[in-house]
């Protein structure tokens, strides 16, 4: 199984509508429409466009040549411009298979590369052990635990602050 990263492109779009609504929301920001449209689509393309490596870095996650998921490092502002927050989501077909492992240990090389920033930094649903194991994995630490900092679906839920410095 060969994971790679690739950048967005219209080409993709299917493969982007497909992730997205074929993702566990159980633990994902609520921003993530649903269902998620040609429209949707289109428009986090554009974003993409005029973002790419100026405010992050925003890739597809192919594993045999077809798309899998959606990874990003996006810089924050202010007096944060140095730390940047990575996010991703897979299909639910592609769960467990050590792709999501792979595809952030790409993108962190990649971030690190090309954004001038200093850290990473990921939040985490408390109970969400896989995401937990993917940090770990690739060396992020756990900074902090805010409890019950989230609340979904009628429950609250503590939310586990991971880093990774540069250096």
């Amino acid at each position: 199984m060969k994971v790679e990263l690739k950048k967005w492109c219209e080409e993709l779009k299917d493969g982007l509508i497909r992730v997205c609504n074929n993702t566990d929301r159980s633990y994902l920001t609520e921003r993530l429409p649903f269902p998620y449209t040609e429209e949707c689509a289109d428009a986090w393309l554009k974003y993409v466009a005029e973002s790419e490596e100026k405010d992050g870095v925003f890739r597809a996650v192919v594993v045999d040549g077809e798309v899998a998921g959606n990874i990003t490092v996006e810089r924050k502002s202010d007096v944060y411009r140095k730390d940047a927050e990575l996010g991703y989501i897979l299909d639910k077909a592609y769960f467990g298979k050590g792709i999501a492992t792979e595809a952030t240990k790409l993108i962190v090389k990649e971030a690190f590369d090309s954004l001038d920033i200093a850290r990473i930094s990921s939040e985490v649903f408390a109970p969400n052990v896989a995401s937990r194991r993917v940090l770990e994995k690739n060396g992020f630490r756990v900074e902090g635990v805010f409890a019950n900092a989230a609340y979904k679906n009628g429950k609250s839920y503590d939310i586990v602050k991971f880093g990774l410095l540069k250096d």
